[in-house]
């Protein structure tokens, strides 16, 4: 996941760039999206006559009107992860030896804004982790309680690395080794998630794809890199040593 300055995102219910930007740039007529007819964009959606730009809008304001409700279960979600959940509650006392505090005040719920890219891409994320300010969750990519308790526990993993082995996070040789201890670690990549939310059926090397692509995917994202070649080069080279450390775990549990 991205590093993110939480304090430079927008608090529940204010708009963003890509809120207000809809009704100037969606043309109902191209995209299949009208934001006045509710019922005729879900029959656009099923009948696959609404564009990928046309859901991405749909998507967005959806987002915003329900961003209340997002917000409230992401804390409850998050609440419950600190008091309740084996993992979370271990790697919290890992990093509090580190002299790291983690908790509900830095560990914040927000709406994200799906990002767009320069070739046309849609870009959303569940988190991020920012070593000056905690744990951003992105409270409106949060399917359920199990998704948000993965997603906090890969943030952890990053939190507990920066903290232990002092990431330099502009080097992509370091963030991918620890996009791939995260999502190892995590739960993520467990076999039962991918098979019900990635429709993933693979009964060999499952765990080591979804880990390999996820990390690809997160160091592509980065501004040092220049493509998914040099990606794959870069998880390639620290793959090996990376995988195999579970610390602060004896071993992959999730």
């Amino acid at each position: 996941m991205a590093i993110q300055d939480l304090d430079s995102l927008q608090p529940p219910g204010q708009e963003n760039s890509t809120a207000s930007s809809t009704a100037h740039e969606n043309n109902p007529a191209e995209t299949g999206y009208d934001p006045e007819a509710r019922w005729t964009n879900i029959y656009n959606i099923l009948t696959g006559r609404m564009t990928p730009l046309g859901q991405h809008y749909f998507r967005e304001d959806k987002y915003i009107q329900n961003e209340a409700r997002d917000c409230k279960n992401c804390d409850e979600w998050r609440d419950w992860c600190f008091k309740y959940s084996p993992t979370v509650i271990f790697l919290r006392k890992n990093i509090e030896a580190l002299n790291g505090d983690l908790n509900e005040k830095n560990v914040r719920c927000r709406r994200c804004p799906t990002r767009r890219t320069e070739d046309g891409g849609f870009v959303r994320q569940g988190g991020g982790f920012s070593p000056d300010h905690g744990i951003l969750i992105c409270a409106n990519e949060m399917r359920d309680r199990k998704h948000l308790e993965d997603t906090l526990a890969h943030e952890m993993v990053h939190a507990w690395d920066h903290l232990r082995w002092k990431v330099d996070w502009a080097d992509l040789r370091h963030a991918a080794c620890t996009e791939i201890r995260a999502s190892s670690l995590s739960g993520e990549c467990r076999f039962m998630r991918e098979f019900w939310t990635r429709n993933n059926w693979k009964l060999t090397q499952q765990h080591q794809n979804c880990v390999r692509t996820r990390a690809v995917k997160s160091v592509m994202a980065r501004p040092a890199c220049k493509d998914d070649v040099q990606a794959v080069k870069v998880v390639n080279e620290v793959w090996d040593s990376c995988f195999s450390d579970t610390r602060p775990f004896d071993e992959i549990y999730r």
